[in-house]
């Protein structure tokens, strides 16, 4: 079906400016095999910054003020209190463990220009409540970040269970191999 359809995106079958893409399911991390892949050192590093992790850590960022949209009336169409709040990559790789680098500039509020993270807040008619709201934007983000790319704890319930469902798989193969065996020596037992 892929090969298709490029072939007519290729051709000229679909309208202009819309091409054929076809999407390659991405699974993460956080849903692999207990065992799948990882640095054991690397996963226990991070739990640990995790448990011990601190707000208070993160970098304090640039923050500037501009005018805000919306609602709020003669307040917001005369003072700045829309936060703009950029916090440098490096400033953050200083802080997460190594196995989360890659993934800050995988970030939706990551800026190429700069190489950071900027986040814009103006939900509230305060200055220093929106400069707060992008500090737990960033917060939260990096809570995803770790999310994302640590997988939980396996308990050894779900390893057992596993261990099993692998022994299961084997045996059923082992099974069927032999039965396909005796059919063919059956085989070629008749024709003797």
């Amino acid at each position: 079906m892929f090969r298709i359809a490029s072939r007519r995106a290729i051709l000229g079958g679909l309208p202009m400016g819309q091409a054929f893409i076809p999407v390659i399911p991405y699974r993460g991390k956080r849903y692999e095999a207990y065992d799948a892949r990882f640095d054991a050192d690397a996963l226990a590093e991070a739990r640990t910054w995790y448990e011990s992790f601190d707000p208070s850590y993160l970098p304090r960022g640039e923050t500037t003020y501009a005018r805000s949209s919306g609602p709020g009336g003669q307040h917001v169409n005369k003072t700045e209190t829309k936060a703009v709040t950029v916090y440098p990559v490096r400033e953050l790789q200083a802080i997460l463990p190594p196995s989360l680098h890659a993934s800050i500039r995988l970030s939706k509020y990551y800026t190429a220009g700069n190489d950071s993270l900027t986040f814009h807040a103006q939900e509230h008619r305060s200055r220093s409540s929106n400069a707060d709201e992008n500090r737990r934007k960033l917060m939260d983000e990096v809570t995803r970040i770790y999310r994302e790319n640590t997988p939980a704890e396996t308990s050894s319930e779900k390893k057992q269970k596993h261990r099993d469902i692998e022994k299961k798989f084997h045996d059923q193969r082992l099974k069927e191999k032999k039965f396909h065996s005796s059919k063919k020596q059956a085989r070629r037992g008749s024709s003797d």
